[in-house]
């Protein structure tokens, strides 16, 4: 049997105790980060629709009260790529209404005179056109962002910015009774600048229904580029509110790595004593395994009837490189272990045999199997790039805990071994 062996057999065998009277958990750390979800989850639809006010160049001079309130509607799809950070695209329609010093303007409408009253005397008449476009916004979870993330949490606020670009359609009547058209305004020439940009902002207020419903407050600002006042205004401000509601698709949470948690030891001055007492045990327990093995090997050569060699013991890995839970990317310490394995095979004529193995006390065989592969490969990348020849580097996988003595091993399982063949 091999000294080493041994030595293992009686440490586990005598400190086995010790080890199983601490309770080890599992418990997902949030400190480490979080695992991305698959492509297909975190996706989401939202539909909303509510009022907003054109802010054109007369617009600014009329009472609050007098302002027109038009409809406004959006429609998105959208995906979360992490419990901060998303992206929504889709269309919207809004209709304008505002008021124009001009009655030749494009948009003008006589039939909006009753609305505005007195201000028609004044030579201020209504306007109406609509927009139809499409939009994108980047989402950012300002709650998650502030109070940390919560699965199921009853309200969020995220924050979002983003362009639209839209079509402008117009009634060729002034009084409404005319046809759509789909043109534009500027400096009296009908037809140009009937396609325009905007950027938007706001803040979106998201309350659960259920896991995968939410209502939807969008509290929304529109920076409209427009060319409908002659000049008057480059951009229009356009403020508006909408309800509306969220479903969301697949997984809809987020998961931390799942790490071991060793309850802390009382500060108990008799069970620290009991410790030490047992680690002195062990101690000479080794000792004696020692001395025994030394009297075997003296009357096994006694019975050769010569002093002969020392038995040979295979030969144990060039070197281990270890990973970090659920990772497969060589940190910088491990790097340099790499870097020290490619010195030496540069100076050795040999192949070698590469191995990736994953502990079996955490994740599942779908992500394990992966751990593996990746993490054999990218070690055998990295010897390449170190001008190691790639047909000297054998790579393999194993299934098994490369140590196996229990969950509180599960560390020294994910990793990666490099043997001489």
């Amino acid at each position: 049997m091999k000294k080493i062996t041994l030595l293992a057999c009686a440490c586990a065998l005598f400190l086995a105790p010790v080890v199983n009277a601490q309770e080890v958990q599992y418990v997902e750390d949030p400190a480490q980060g979080y695992i991305f979800n698959r492509m297909q989850d975190n996706w989401f639809v939202q539909a909303e629709g509510g009022v907003g006010v054109m802010m054109s160049y007369k617009d600014a001079n009329m009472k609050l009260g007098k302002r027109f309130l038009a409809p406004k509607a959006n429609l998105f799809i959208g995906k979360w790529f992490s419990p901060l950070l998303g992206v929504r695209i889709g269309g919207h329609f809004e209709q304008m209404k505002g008021a124009t010093d001009n009655i030749n303007n494009i948009g003008a409408r006589t039939d909006m005179a009753d609305q505005m009253k007195d201000d028609a005397d004044r030579g201020i008449y209504g306007q109406k056109f609509n927009r139809i476009g499409v939009t994108g916004d980047v989402l950012f979870n300002l709650t998650n962002w502030l109070c940390g993330y919560k699965p199921g949490r009853f309200y969020n606020a995220t924050l979002y910015a983003g362009a639209s670009t839209s079509w402008d359609f117009y009634n060729d009547k002034q009084d409404g009774t005319g046809s759509w058209k789909y043109k534009g305004w500027k400096n009296g020439n009908e037809g140009s600048h009937d396609r325009n940009f905007a950027l938007q902002a706001g803040l979106l207020n998201s309350f659960a229904l259920g896991k995968h419903v939410d209502l939807l407050l969008d509290l929304r600002f529109d920076m409209v580029q427009e060319h409908m006042d002659l000049g008057h205004k480059t951009w229009v401000e356009y403020p508006s509110a909408m309800l509306g509601f969220a479903y969301k698709f697949g997984k809809t949470e987020w998961n931390a790595p799942v790490v071991p948690v060793c309850p802390q030891v009382k500060d108990n001055s008799a069970e620290l004593d009991a410790l030490r007492n047992k680690l002195a045990q062990a101690n000479a327990k080794i000792r004696d395994l020692e001395n025994q093995l030394d009297d075997c090997l003296k009357k096994l050569r006694a019975c050769e009837g010569k002093k002969g060699p020392d038995p040979v013991v295979k030969e144990g890995p060039l070197a281990t490189i270890y990973y970090p839970i659920g990772k497969s990317y060589i940190t910088p310490v491990q790097m340099e272990v790499v870097n020290a394995v490619a010195e030496v095979m540069n100076q050795e004529n040999k192949d070698y045999r590469l191995c990736g193995w994953a502990d079996n006390y955490t994740g599942n065989d779908q992500i394990n199997i992966k751990l593996r592969h990746d993490r054999v490969n990218g070690v055998k990348k990295a010897l390449v790039d170190k001008g190691i020849d790639g047909g000297r580097l054998e790579t393999m996988t194993d299934n098994n805990n490369l140590v196996d003595f229990g969950p509180q091993s599960a560390p020294l399982s994910r990793a990666v071994t490099i043997e001489r063949k």
